[in-house]
């Protein structure tokens, strides 16, 4: 990992912890990820830098495709509220992303839950190339493991050459720990996110992980892929990255915190 990507997700982190903003009154760059589990917006300054960050679990969101439109808004308009507090001014104009693949009438749906929310969509892109915004990979596969589906990306030369996108995520993962443990969702969503309990769910989640290794291997199949680069929440789960590894016969590494990567490429489209 770059000392300029260290630098950046270290921002990120920050960002997303910072009670107020002193003194920036330049261009804003933001970004909505609506995910499966998470929405995220990111706030950047005019060169790329990490102004202020929000994040909420919510399920509003499956597959990529917004389920609940209503609910959607309002949580956007929710973390769009919390950052302008912090920046101390009002946000006019948002990107965001979408899963590669979905159709054309779901691209759409996030466009009209960010005007919903009072922000103008001023770009969309498809979520692993906006992962690639913050990585600037020359050559490999950026995966964007969310909480419903994995996002496929293969760059070659620095440019996004194919895209795939196919249910399993961070969602499944939960499913079989409730089912192993006898426990509610939201239990089990908890239990999931509790760096004491993951080691001895890890054989439990393992199959899960295998299966997006699966996926995975199928798509890079043909592209001369030396590198896999695993980003989404769901890829924070440890022994995420060696499990891939071990199916695909590709490194995979994760790079920083890898939940505010797409977000973060998210508001880099956003001129």
């Amino acid at each position: 990992m770059n000392a300029n990507l260290v630098q950046v997700l270290a921002s990120a982190d920050d960002a997303i912890h910072r009670p107020h903003i002193n003194g920036y009154r330049g261009p804003l760059r933001v970004g909505v990820d609506l995910g499966t589990a998470y929405t995220v917006i990111f706030v950047l300054d005019e060169s790329g830098t990490p102004l202020v960050g929000a994040a909420e679990y919510a399920e509003v969101v499956r597959d990529g495709v917004v389920v609940d439109f209503v609910g959607a808004s309002a949580l956007v308009r929710k973390l769009k509220h919390q950052v302008e507090q912090t920046l101390g001014r009002e946000l006019h104009a948002a990107a965001t992303a979408y899963p590669p693949g979905v159709s054309l009438s779901e691209v759409r749906a996030t466009r009209y839950v960010l005007e919903s929310a009072g922000l103008d969509c001023i770009a969309q892109v498809d979520e692993p190339t906006a992962a690639n915004a913050v990585l600037q990979i020359e050559n490999g596969a950026v995966v964007d493991v969310g909480g419903g589906t994995t996002g496929i990306a293969i760059v070659q030369n620095g440019q996004v050459v194919y895209t795939a996108d196919e249910a399993t995520g961070g969602t499944h993962l939960t499913l079989v720990i409730a089912g192993a443990h006898h426990i509610t969702f939201e239990e089990a969503e908890a239990l999931k996110l509790d760096p004491t309990a993951q080691p001895r769910l890890f054989p439990v989640v393992r199959p899960v992980m295998e299966k997006v290794g699966t996926i995975v291997a199928r798509h890079i199949s043909g592209f001369p892929v030396e590198t896999i680069y695993l980003v989404g929440g769901t890829s924070a789960f440890p022994g995420m990255a060696n499990v891939i590894t071990d199916v695909t016969g590709v490194p995979a590494v994760v790079p920083g915190n890898p939940l505010f990567i797409t977000p973060l490429g998210i508001a880099l489209h956003a001129n």
